[in-house]
């Protein structure tokens, strides 16, 4: 049979002769690429194998490496500071130093002997060295011009108080010394010093104010309050007393050393007299002279000096 009746043959059968080629499914007739691993398994297998994990007897993975992840604490205010970086922050000495006097006894916390090496403790905290009372911060004074409706207190339950108006001055501890009176005006110091407070508490810092009355005062009670009021068994003296020039008698000055602000009233309604209007003009060797009210400033080296000389 000749080629020709071979390839007939097949096709009029319906299968391929020997020389047909077979179809293919394939795009373009490409081969079909036969699946080896299928045939042998009988199943799909992945075309990457995973590696298998090992682990030691902690349950760490090993042979791989761990990102090191730095975690960075935040400060807490309310955790303290350690007392000997407080004693060393005061000026007393460096920390070394201050473990030792820690040690021997010398130092207290709010009235306690504290031996224990690491204690921390608060800013408030009453810290004493050999009974000196140490402050870590540095001393500050803010002069403020006060205005009116603003209580001269450091509590927030008295509503609007000066603390809020010198809240930007500094982050240092500062409180009011002396007293104005909610409605009172003028000039009032504030500072984290105790030694200062406590010398000018005692010795006093002389005030002017300039005080207005309901009425004109009388030349006869001036002359009293020079002199020098009794009033519920205390003596109450002033250092100068007298009418405002050019100003009604009803608006007098009136310098005294008392740090508080309702001595004023006292004198004057022991007289009979309604005060309507408190400023305080000066403190010590300070005046308003470019404080505008409700403004605020910091002493100069030169007016912490003329302090000294008080």
């Amino acid at each position: 049979m000749s080629t020709h009746d071979n390839y007939d043959s097949g096709r009029g059968s319906k299968k391929p002769g020997k020389n047909a080629r077979k179809k293919s499914m394939a795009r373009g007739n490409a081969a079909l690429k036969s699946d080896v691993s299928s045939k042998k398994t009988g199943r799909q297998q992945d075309p990457v194998a995973k590696p298998k994990l090992k682990f030691d007897k902690n349950g760490k993975e090993i042979g791989r490496r761990e990102k090191t992840v730095q975690v960075v604490k935040k400060s807490n205010p309310e955790d303290g500071i350690r007392l000997n970086k407080y004693i060393a922050n005061s000026g007393i000495c460096s920390r070394r130093e201050a473990d030792t006097y820690i040690a021997t006894g010398l130092v207290t916390v709010n009235g306690k002997i504290i031996n224990e090496m690491g204690y921390k403790v608060q800013l408030a905290d009453d810290v004493r060295f050999d009974g000196r009372r140490l402050n870590p911060e540095p001393n500050t004074y803010v002069l403020l011009n006060k205005p009116k409706g603003f209580a001269t207190t450091d509590s927030n339950a008295k509503g609007m108080t000066v603390m809020d108006l010198v809240a930007n001055a500094t982050t240092a501890k500062i409180k009011p010394f002396g007293r104005l009176g909610r409605n009172a005006t003028g000039l009032l110091l504030f500072t984290n010093d105790d030694e200062f407070v406590q010398k000018f508490t005692k010795k006093g810092i002389t005030r002017l104010f300039h005080i207005e009355l309901d009425k004109n005062l009388k030349a006869e009670h001036i002359k009293k309050i020079k002199e020098g009021l009794t009033i519920e068994g205390k003596e109450i003296t002033v250092d100068e007393i007298s009418y405002v020039d050019n100003s009604p008698k009803s608006e007098v000055g009136l310098k005294i050393k008392h740090t508080g602000n309702s001595v004023i009233r006292t004198i004057f309604e022991h007289l009979g007299y309604d005060v309507v209007r408190v400023d305080c003009v000066t403190l010590g060797p300070l005046t308003k002279k470019d404080l505008p009210r409700g403004r605020w400033r910091t002493l100069t080296e030169n007016e912490l000096n003329m302090f000294s000389m008080i």
